[in-house]
Formats: structure tokens, sequence, C-alpha cells
């Protein structure tokens, strides 16, 4: 008989890219303390999010997913949780005009604390010091002290996504995020002098919100143009976090990851045989799977045997990472071993983690037209090979900063110095994101059009 799957079989398999707590006594102590804490996320509201990620599978549906490369504490603050939501939002009603279908909206937010390095050490100011893999690992600072793994920043880490939680479920249900107001948001960044071509399209959302309205469907009629579903997510990486908030439903039986509403495993802990595999199995939680170009396809069909056994609609993403100019040599690959598999998943494209380039002035950026370039990429693939487009995913930020390069407002290589926020990978700005949503939106009309035309 097969073994039951328990949330601590992770222990006994290969770990990478987590921390060794020196410790052992205290960070006992820490996961005993989250295991009496509630969840942050509860079951009812991951099936439901699995149940829309299975219309975008089927193109019924399109899911943005977005936010901070990596949480911090010292930068937590309502404004700039408003600030992210606030873009997703306008970024979300853009897609929808575009694709004519529901905007999935998941947030790199409320868990998002821990990130994958490429060393284990780093060299800052000539002396080499342990890398920075989080806040809720360990500080940012360049000393000893704050490098060293302490467990209770699980703890901090726990109390900020509840606060965050509570603030975005208060955003999405409370008049925040009413269709109209986050319209007219977009209505000022289609002013802007240089963008002409998105005022159009901005002005074809005022039309169609105007009929709507004279026709009686507003806001007061309609609650769903008045409040949004908005779900978080997050790399699952520092296990011990995941499990202490594992958690059953009482419902089935099955085990939640209580700590997001959707995970995902990164291109550097993907490993079949692995620890971030074997606890993501057993939950019933949406998985993400980042794949990127050493992803093999005889790798990826166990990975989607181990992680998705029965085949379930909504259940596995694949995240599709390869860089600007590397997409036609690697996503028809991995399409193909999905067909051969069967396989049910949904397609997104993560075209910000294979386009991070140094710039000239020494900053770590990520140039805008890579980025639009390996989403147009994307699509033309799928085009070509008859699958669905389902998603992006976005490292962006609601804060005016200059870390990416490019863009309607044209940062460039001198101006990154100006506002570099990032306590880790560079981030889209504001201004960036939402002229992305408006080439992408171009992109899933195109693609509407075209199923139009073979329809006929």
């Amino acid at each position: 008989m097969t073994k039951p799957w328990s949330k601590s079989d992770w222990r006994t398999k290969p770990r990478v890219q987590m921390p060794d707590y020196p410790d052992q006594a205290a960070l006992n102590g820490v996961e005993a303390q989250l295991a009496k804490y509630p969840p942050l996320v509860f079951a009812g509201e991951a099936r439901r999010l699995r149940k829309q990620l299975a219309a975008a599978a089927e193109g019924n549906a399109f899911l943005l997913q977005g936010g901070d490369c990596a949480e911090s504490f010292a930068e937590f603050s309502a404004d700039n949780i408003r600030d992210t939501f606030r873009v997703m939002l306008q970024m979300a009603v853009v897609l929808t005009y575009g694709a004519k279908v529901p905007v999935i909206k998941v947030g790199r937010m409320a868990g998002q604390f821990a990130k994958p390095r490429s060393a284990p050490t780093e060299v800052i100011g000539g002396v080499e010091y342990p890398s920075y893999r989080g806040d809720i690992i360990n500080g940012f600072d360049a000393t000893p002290e704050a490098r060293l793994p302490d467990p209770s920043r699980m703890l901090q880490a726990y109390t900020q996504a509840a606060a965050s939680l509570n603030l975005l479920r208060a955003f999405s249900t409370g008049g925040f995020a009413d269709i109209h107001r986050v319209h007219s948001w977009t209505l000022g960044f289609a002013e802007h002098d240089k963008a002409e071509r998105y005022r159009e399209l901005s002005n074809r959302i005022s039309d169609a919100l105007d009929f709507m309205n004279a026709a009686g469907v507003n806001s007061e009629t309609a609650h769903e143009l008045s409040r949004v579903d908005f779900y978080t997510s997050h790399e699952a990486l520092l296990l011990e976090y995941e499990e202490a908030l594992c958690r059953v439903d009482s419902i089935t039986g099955q085990n939640v990851a209580g700590s997001g509403h959707m995970i995902w495993i990164g291109d550097r802990t993907r490993q079949p045989d692995g620890a971030h595999v074997e606890f993501c199995r057993g939950v019933l939680n949406p998985i993400g799977l980042k794949c990127g170009p050493s992803t093999t396809a005889d790798d990826l069909k166990v990975l989607m045997a181990k992680l998705n056994p029965q085949n379930e609609a909504g259940r596995l993403t694949l995240i599709a990472r390869f860089g600007a100019g590397k997409v036609g040599e690697n996503l028809p690959r991995l399409i193909k071993a999905v067909q051969e598999e069967g396989a049910n998943v949904v397609w997104s494209c993560d075209p910000m983690h294979g386009n991070t380039i140094k710039s000239s002035t020494g900053y770590k950026t990520r140039p805008f037209d890579s980025v639009l370039r390996e989403v147009r990429e994307f699509f033309a693939i799928h085009k070509a090979e008859g699958t669905v487009p389902g998603g992006v995913h976005f490292e962006m930020t609601g804060k005016d900063v200059t870390e990416c390069t490019g863009g309607l407002r044209a940062v460039t290589d001198e101006d990154l110095s100006d506002r570099y926020h990032t306590a880790c990978d560079p981030r889209l700005n504001a201004s960036q994101s939402l002229e992305l949503a408006f080439l992408v939106s171009e992109e899933l009309t195109a693609r509407r059009e075209g199923q139009r035309r073979i329809a006929m």
C-alpha cells in the first residue's frame, strides 16, 4: 500500500535553498507557536481559485499574478499594499476588456518573504557574508549578526501577512475596487502625452461602462462591479513555515497550505525527489511550477505526475521563464511534453526572471523592451502550437520606483539610482505595469479576433 502523505515528509528529502538554523530549540519553539495560530487562508478560498484557474486553462479566464519580488518588513505599510492592489486592479480592467473573459487576480503578497539565491554567500565591501535570503530568514544589513538565520522572523512574517490579508479583503469588498473608480485612475495614465495608443482603448472601456450604466447595470444593481476576488501567493521556499501553517480541511479531510491561496515551486527548487516538491504535492492548493531553460521534458512529466496525479484542472500552473529570445527554443518542447501526457495545466508567462541584466551604472535591472518581447514570444508560440496562453506573472509595485529601464516614461540607466528600493530583484513601477497591461491586452484582443475568424 502507498504510504499516506504527511506534512512533515519533506524532512526526509534533499533540501536546497533553505537555511540551517544555529539554534534548533528556538526553531522548534517558533514552529510550535505557529502551529497554534489560525491559518491565513482557508480551503474554500483555495478551491474557488482552483475552479477559476481551470477556466483559464480552457481560455475562459486569464491569470494576472503580480507583486513584490520579496516583501520587506521595513517597507511594510498600508499605503504600499493599497498602491500595488490599485495597480493590479487597473491592469485587470484593461486585460478584461482585451480578453473578454474574467481576469483572476493573484498577488505576490502576504507571504512572499523568502528568496532563493544563486550563491550561499556574497561579497559586500570586500567582506564575505551569508547571502540575504529574505526578511523571513535573515536581515538585509551587511553584518554577521543580521545575516544569521533567525527563526523568530517567521512570527513577524506571519503577523505582517495577516495584517496584509485583512486590508486586502477590506479593499476587495469595501468599495475601493469599484470598476468605475478603478477605470478613472487608468484614464489619468492615458492622458500622458506619449500614451496616445492607449488612450483609444481607455476611451472604449469608458464607452462600455457608460453603456452598462445607461442599461441599469452599475455598482448598485450588480455587486460584481464593486467588489473583486483577490488571492495571495508566494514561493513555498521556507518549508518549516509552510508545514507549521498546514491544516486539515474539515470538509474534505485534505491538507491545505494555510500560508497563501496559491504557492509555487521555484526553478531552483523543482527537483522531482526534493523537499519542496514533496511538500507541495500533498496540499490541495493550486500549485505553480516555474519552468526555465534547464527544465527537461522528462523532468516536467515526472513533476506533473507527482504534483497533479489525478490530472485535475486548475491544480497546476506552469510558469514559463526563459528570457527574451529563448522562448522559441524552450516553450514548444515543454508544450509537447504536456500534450504527450494529456496534462491539464495553465500556461503562464513570467517575463521577469530571464531578463535580468547589470546596467552600465552597476545596478541590476530589467529592460522593459525585453520583458515585453518575452510576453509577445509567449503568445506567438501558443498561437503556433494551438494552445492557450493562460496568464502572466510580473514582479511589480505600485510605487514610483526606478528599477526597470524603459517604458512610457523612459527610465534610463542613469535614472536607476533615483528610487531603487528593492531588497532583491528589480520591479516594474506603476506606470510600466499599466503600460504592459495595455500591450498584453492588445495580444489578447488579437488572439480573440483570430479565434472568431476561425469559428466563422
